[in-house]
């Protein structure tokens, strides 16, 4: 019953040991990592796995509705909570609408807090794709998973102020640490 209920788990030839509970994330407005950790109780980090600038991919110019290698900037953290692996993110700017952001220090700084105090940048909106994969062999390595363990992965377009698509976030979870949630409305008809 205790592991049906996902409160305890078994592992064969190792013994029965305590679960961490799940973290939920609700999908009615956009949080951020540290915020959404914070809410939980938990104590969030984040450590810089690739920072630089990149050329815009044909997909990833077509999210931005862009010419394909215009230069972005690129920002891959491993976020904790805990000091436990929960999410691999992978945020792509416009770098021309924030040229310099990365000579910030994003294991102490607030990407979002930067972003709207030095470039007047607030998210306003976004689209978001959410789907279950496998993961890949080196996303696994960071996130402390078996190669093919089942992950959610989000792709989100946020938006400024002005309506301008100015991030592509990719985000890749570990699905047996972090669910979402969405409270939905009964429609007419």
């Amino acid at each position: 019953m205790l592991v049906n209920e996902g409160l305890i788990y078994r592992q064969q030839g190792r013994g029965t040991f305590v679960a961490h509970p799940k973290l939920e994330h609700g999908l009615s407005r956009i949080v951020n990592f540290t915020e959404d950790m914070l809410q939980r109780g938990a104590r969030p980090s984040s450590r810089v796995i690739f920072s630089g600038l990149v050329q815009a991919t044909e997909y990833i110019a077509e999210k931005f509705s862009i010419d394909v290698g215009e230069e972005l900037t690129r920002l891959d953290r491993l976020r904790l909570a805990d000091n436990e692996p929960m999410c691999l993110e992978k945020s792509h700017f416009v770098h021309r609408y924030c040229p310099g952001i990365l000579n910030h220090n994003f294991e102490e700084s607030s990407l979002r807090e930067v972003k709207e105090r030095e470039y007047g940048i607030r998210w306003s909106r976004a689209n978001q794709v959410i789907r279950a994969i496998n993961a890949p062999k080196k996303i696994a390595e960071l996130l402390s998973v078996k190669n093919n363990a089942a992950l959610l992965y989000i792709e989100r377009i946020s938006y400024s102020q002005k309506d301008i698509p100015v991030e592509f976030l990719q985000a890749y979870y570990r699905a047996d640490r972090y669910s979402l949630h969405n409270e939905l409305q009964g429609g007419a008809g």
